[in-house]
């Protein structure tokens, strides 16, 4: 029997305190909440987060370390779900991954580093269906209303039509939000993992590189600016699209193709109509060069709390049938995407893990959890999916 529910791994850093925060203010006082615990590598900064927090002194804390593999064992034998967001995952994941396969403990990342989870998916898919353990990467803004969104899409379509839309179009139509230090880490560490092992190369580079042993049909690119006739209006290359689309490709892929075989999937980001909407789309498309400018943020860092709150994104999926018909579904978040939004997306989803029946592995939250995710995350996160 295990003595919690989730332990937040990581809950001294940016994001993790922000989850820390959420399970405390949201769930602390209910009676049905999880039992969940803070974990980091420093007790008197565990206990200085958990006041700032204002969670209750008697939060449970666990000192664990990626450096010390025995203490992040010792933490899953005392947990059904670990929830980290000690990223870069590929510097200080692989240990904790393990750990999860090796004793049957549900995961949930933040991770948007395709190169590292196909490495890993690779070495302990077999293993984590082996042991139970279920391993849900990218469970934040990547890429969990993309995910969500194709999902909810096509069960509209096939409703209506009697079948998936065998292309779908996500299209970002507004987004208020900053980038954290952990991100630009990321992303920092995965050129260098490039520079270190090319063979990731045209991992990165498909669709399809979290779907070992398929391949479907070439997709849209999604890199180059152009007039969307259908909307109106310009669409800009969107800098997530690279994990988003892979992440969706492998919910197909792991359901067993509900989309069809056949499926093209991409994203970009809408600006507005006629020249300032072309001007503002290649500026955009300039922009992904080098996204964080000269100064990119460190680890830890991130928006303020009012930034959090005024950020929102709305993102659009058309779904366009092979006769012509077309098919609109929304999705709207409260909150900066990327924090304020994503602390409470991966909390869910971990919450969502403690009720799931599905078989380990290394999944996603739309193969893991699918509709009974977006009904989570509608109740308590503030997110909206609806057919347009």
């Amino acid at each position: 029997m295990n003595e919690f529910d989730i332990v937040v791994y990581g809950a001294t850093g940016y994001t993790g305190r922000l989850v820390a925060e959420y399970l405390s203010n949201h769930y602390g006082s209910r009676d049905d909440g999880p039992k969940w615990a803070m974990a980091g590598r420093s007790q008197a900064k565990l206990e200085e987060v958990r006041d700032l927090i204002g969670a209750p002194a008697d939060t449970p804390l666990i000192v664990a370390d990626a450096a010390d593999p025995a203490s992040l064992e010792a933490m899953c034998n005392r947990t059904k779900v670990v929830l980290t967001t000690v990223g870069p995952y590929q510097v200080y994941g692989n240990e904790l991954v393990e750990a999860c396969v090796k004793t049957g403990t549900d995961y949930a990342d933040l991770c948007g580093e395709p190169g590292w989870m196909r490495e890993k998916i690779d070495q302990h898919h077999e293993a984590a269906k082996a042991s139970g353990a279920r391993i849900c990467f990218s469970s934040g803004f990547d890429s969990i209303p993309f995910d969500l969104g194709v999902l909810m899409l096509q069960k509209e379509a096939v409703a209506k039509f009697g079948k998936p839309a065998p292309r779908v179009k996500g299209r970002v139509r507004a987004m208020q939000g900053t980038f954290s230090g952990g991100t630009a880490a990321s992303l920092t560490e995965t050129m260098k993992s490039i520079a270190k092992n090319p063979k990731l190369i045209p991992i990165l580079q498909s669709s399809f590189g979290l779907t070992p042993g398929f391949e479907g049909p070439n997709q849209p690119s999604g890199m180059i600016p152009e007039y969307d006739a259908g909307l109106g209006k310009w669409a800009a290359p969107f800098i997530m699209a690279a994990i988003n689309t892979k992440n969706v490709h492998r919910t197909n892929f792991l359901l067993g193709h509900p989309y069809g075989e056949d499926f093209k999937y991409d994203e970009m980001m809408l600006t507005s109509a006629g020249e300032m909407g072309e001007k503002a789309a290649k500026a955009a498309a300039e922009m992904l060069k080098n996204p964080f400018g000269a100064k990119p943020p460190k680890p830890g860092e991130g928006p303020s709390k009012e930034e959090r709150e005024n950020g929102f994104y709305d993102v659009l999926f058309v779904g366009e049938m092979a006769d012509g018909e077309s098919i609109h579904f929304g999705v709207k978040g409260k909150y900066d995407p990327g924090y304020g939004s994503t602390s409470r997306m991966i909390t869910e989803t971990c919450i969502g893990l403690l009720s799931c029946d599905k078989e380990g592995g290394i999944g996603t939250p739309g193969s893991f959890l699918g509709e009974a995710l977006v009904q989570r995350l509608e109740d308590h996160a503030e997110i909206t999916f609806s057919a347009e």
